[in-house]
């Protein structure tokens, strides 16, 4: 019995789950770098994004609207607190609540992230044509929009 060459490629190799799995593994350590080299993490532009998007708020509607779980936000605001990218204040309406809003320095720190962030996407996606970026997105969010309403995941979040 021979065995077959080594480059062929075993069966689960072929596998979509398989093959996402590996594309995100690559993604993943893309973007943690390039977050990394402006002193950044994923936390810290989700968080800074949404305040950017939405505005100013309590640490557990941030939560819900980045879909950071509460133990991770505080974490992820105090960091940014120190840096001075977001302020934490008490909310006027409820002395127990604390506000969330984002500083200049967090809308500077913002910018380097997504300008790292586009360089990101640009190396991850090089093989593939514009449209080929917009349709893979497509599907992506089709395949994750669906598994979130059959797993509840999306009202979670």
């Amino acid at each position: 019995m021979t065995n077959p060459p080594e480059e062929t490629p075993g069966r689960w190799e072929r596998l979509p789950s398989w093959l996402l799995n590996r594309a995100a593994g690559h993604a993943h350590r893309l973007v943690t770098d390039g977050f990394s080299s402006v002193d950044g993490r994923g936390y810290h532009y989700r968080l800074l994004a949404t305040l950017a998007d939405r505005g100013p708020a309590s640490q557990a509607e941030l939560g819900r609207r980045s879909g950071i779980h509460l133990s991770d936000m505080v974490a992820t605001i105090n960091e940014l607190v120190d840096r001075d990218q977001v302020e934490r204040a008490a909310d006027p309406s409820d002395r127990r609540r604390n506000i969330v809003s984002l500083t200049a320095a967090g809308r500077r720190q913002l910018r380097r992230l997504e300008k790292r962030l586009a360089e990101t996407q640009d190396h991850l996606l090089a093989p593939l044509s514009a449209e080929e970026r917009r349709r893979l997105t497509e599907l992506l969010s089709r395949l994750s929009d669906h598994h979130d309403r059959r797993t509840g995941t999306a009202e979670e979040q």
